[in-house]
This record gives structure tokens, C-alpha cells and sequence, in this order.
């Protein structure tokens, strides 16, 4: 493989329009993060429904009236597990990045509210999220815990990262120092089933969710971000960090900026 330059702009007639590059935690989504999942969840069957969120002004004539927000919401066929593309909808930020995917898993139908939840910002690769998204669809039951965290750090370690220095049993890093898995505390606003969620002990304890994040350059800002909140199986956040960690190539069109000296790539044909 090579690592020379891949620029977004039309490419020669003589050089590759598509590449295999590696490795996929720095690859981005190939700027279509949405079509790459939507395309995996409607081969596993999963309904899309499109929601509304709100028009211009009533009093406009009705060729003026645009969609102002909406968001595509996929649900699985026993209605237990669902994936919400939020991106249009102005959502909340994660690593000062907009939330492009919500996923949710409820214990029965019964409940209308998420026992977990999981948030995935744009450049998070799109195979990875889908990786982690057919391990959900094969769950019987979605919500029933699965292992500890070890079942994650031994998943990127398989892959060569390297256990954080001075946290080992909850931290990983790929071997560039430029991708992170980390089970602590969760950010503000990432929603768990669990009431403990909700509050902080009088000594600061909390409870624990994993986080991953890509950060090419060291405080240049985020590639990606994702975010498990406490109640999320570790063997589904393993299923993640397997495909995020694995050595196989992925197509790309399109590389981010912050990444492309840093990617080995292969012409596609």
C-alpha cells in the first residue's frame, strides 16, 4: 500500500477514483455515513420511517414551505432496538462534534423509554457502526448484560493496540497514539435506563460507560467521537472495537483532511 496524497477533488484520468486504505479508525465515513448504515439496516430488515420536525411559517404559500428539521428513524422488527439518524436535527455535541447516530435498546415492548443508549458522531466509519449494529440485530435480548470490560480491551488488543499505561484494566490506545477506548465516567446528556445514571454519589463515583475517540493530532480537535452509555452490553461495544481495531481495508472515495498523510492506500481496481 501506498501513502501519498488523497485529495477530495476529481482525480485524473490515469489515478484511481476509489482505494483501500487503512487503517479504518483514521479512514472517516467516506462522506456518507448515512447511506453505508441505512444500506446495512435495510439488509437486516429494519423499517425507516422520516420524521418531521417542523415547517416554515404557516402563512407561506405552500411552494415556500420547507422542511426546517428532520431525522430517519430505523426500527428492528421486534420493535426492541433502534438506530436514529439526528444529524439534520440540530442534536447535541459530543468532543465539540455534532451527533450524527442514536442508537437504542429497550428490555420489552412495554417500556417506551431506552434501557441504553449509544451516540456516534460523522467519521465514525460507517462499516464499524454497522459491524456493531448487526451484532445488536442478533441479540435475542438486547438489554441483558454480556461479559466485562475486558471482552473490549481484548478486542483492540487482538489488533495490536496497547493497554493504557497507567489505567490498564479500563484504557486502550492504537499503536499511533491517535485513537482511544476508555470506560469512565460518560459525558453530560448521554442518556441510560439505569436511575444510578442520574446521580452522583457525595465521593464523585459515577456510573461507567465507554468512550472512544479519534484525535490525529494532539489537542487539533476530534476525528470522531462515540459514545456507550453504562447499561450498553460490553460484548456489543466489543463487536465495535473489533471492527474499529481490525487490519481490513476499507473503500474510501473521499479521506478526511486531518488523515490523509496518515493512511496507507491501494488502488480499488
Amino acid at each position: 500500500m501506498q501513502s501519498d496524497f488523497l485529495s477530495g477533488s476529481p482525480a485524473p484520468a490515469n489515478v484511481p477514483s476509489a482505494y483501500w486504505v487503512g487503517p479504518r479508525h483514521l479512514a472517516g465515513d467516506d462522506a456518507r455515513q448515512y447511506d453505508s448504515v441505512a444500506d446495512a439496516l435495510a439488509g437486516l430488515g429494519w423499517t425507516s420511517l422520516t420524521i418531521v420536525r417542523g415547517l416554515r411559517e404557516l402563512s407561506d404559500v405552500p411552494k415556500d414551505r420547507e422542511v426546517v428539521r428532520s431525522t430517519v428513524l430505523h426500527i428492528s422488527p421486534d420493535f426492541l432496538r433502534w438506530a436514529q439518524w439526528v444529524l439534520p436535527d440540530e442534536p447535541f455535541h459530543l468532543g465539540d462534534l455534532p451527533i450524527a447516530w442514536h442508537v437504542s435498546a429497550r428490555t420489552d415492548l412495554s417500556s417506551p423509554l431506552a434501557h441504553w443508549s449509544a451516540y456516534f458522531t460523522p467519521d465514525v466509519p460507517g462499516e464499524v457502526l454497522a459491524d456493531f449494529l448487526a451484532a445488536l440485530d442478533v441479540r435475542d435480548q438486547p438489554t441483558m448484560p454480556c461479559g466485562g470490560p475486558e471482552l473490549v480491551l481484548d478486542a483492540v488488543t487482538a489488533h495490536g493496540w496497547l493497554r493504557d499505561i497507567d489505567q490498564p484494566g479500563t484504557g486502550a490506545v492504537d499503536s499511533t497514539f491517535a485513537s482511544h477506548f476508555r470506560l469512565g465516567e460518560v459525558p453530560p446528556l448521554i442518556q441510560d435506563g439505569d436511575p444510578q445514571a442520574l446521580v452522583t454519589e457525595a465521593d464523585g463515583a459515577a456510573l461507567a460507560g465507554w468512550q472512544a475517540w479519534a484525535e490525529p493530532v494532539l489537542g487539533a480537535g476530534y476525528l470522531w467521537a462515540a459514545s456507550f452509555s453504562s447499561s450498553v452490553p460490553h460484548d456489543l461495544v466489543a463487536a465495535f472495537a473489533d471492527s474499529l481495531g481490525s487490519s481490513v481495508p476499507v473503500l474510501r472515495r473521499v479521506l478526511p483532511e486531518s488523515t490523509r498523510d496518515r493512511l496507507l492506500r491501494a488502488p480499488a481496481n
